[in-house]
């Protein structure tokens, strides 16, 4: 059995206060008698300035804290940019790398997807690659040919050993924040692509223990029948994650 995950992605919301209070709530409500708090990994991305407080307030719990981005080069005159390194040394153990919006308005591209997967495995980070296609790929029928292209050239000479910890989002960027959501089986569908190409890449025994997870719209109200998809792994959630109760909710599905 493949453990799954429930990540937040806070994009640019909540100052350091703001997420000491976000975990004052939500921690309570998932370490209830009732939640197997082993069940599921349980991953929040807060932005950078926030990751500090985060990393404070999960103390003795089951949350982990991850980044929301990251550049691959080691070190260097990269004004305004955060290193692998310097992640792992405040304690945060995973990465989002290559979400739709860093792609949409900062240009990032399968190439540097493929750099910062490079780096996140080098320094042992668990990278979360994000992949997915636009509305107009969707009704053009390319959704196949985007997700087997974005895989390839985000798995370019990364090894499997490497690669180990990778885990990948299959994210409509149609649904992202519109509302809309890709059925269970839409999902499930792309998610079998995305398995088959980390099959090709990787090798059949890594694309079967590969964690795959369904991000767009995400909320309480789908998050089970989305779960109880076989090829499903867990999911990346944006807005429904910015409120505890909401998040809690999605935790337990």
């Amino acid at each position: 059995m493949r453990k799954k995950i429930l990540a937040a992605n806070w994009k640019m919301y909540k100052t350091p206060d703001q997420a000491r209070e976000f975990f004052r709530d939500f921690l309570p409500l998932i370490h209830g008698p009732e939640h197997n708090e082993d069940r599921d990994e349980i991953v929040v991305c807060p932005t950078y300035l926030a990751i500090d407080a985060a990393i404070h307030a999960v103390q003795g719990s089951n949350v982990a804290i991850g980044a929301q981005d990251f550049y691959w080069e080691k070190d260097g005159a990269f004004t305004g940019e955060v290193n692998a390194a310097m992640l792992v040394a405040v304690g945060v153990t995973h990465v989002i790398i290559g979400h739709s919006e860093r792609r949409q308005y900062f240009g990032e591209t399968d190439d540097t997807v493929n750099l910062k997967l490079k780096s996140a495995a080098e320094a042992g980070l668990i990278p979360i690659v994000c992949v997915g296609e636009v509305l107009e790929e969707r009704e053009a029928g390319l959704t196949d040919d985007v997700l087997r292209r974005q895989c390839l050239r985000a798995f370019h000479k990364v090894s499997a050993k490497k690669a180990v910890n990778l885990v990948v989002a299959y994210e409509p960027v149609w649904a992202i924040g519109t509302g809309k959501t890709a059925t269970p089986q839409m999902a499930a569908d792309a998610h079998a692509i995305i398995r088959s190409q980390a099959a090709e890449s990787f090798g059949q025994e890594f694309a079967g223990k590969l964690r795959i997870l369904y991000g767009g719209s995400v909320k309480p109200e789908n998050a089970h029948a989305l779960m109880s998809e076989e090829e499903i792994d867990g999911a990346l959630v944006g807005g429904a994650s910015l409120d505890p109760k909401s998040f809690a909710a999605i935790v337990k599905y």
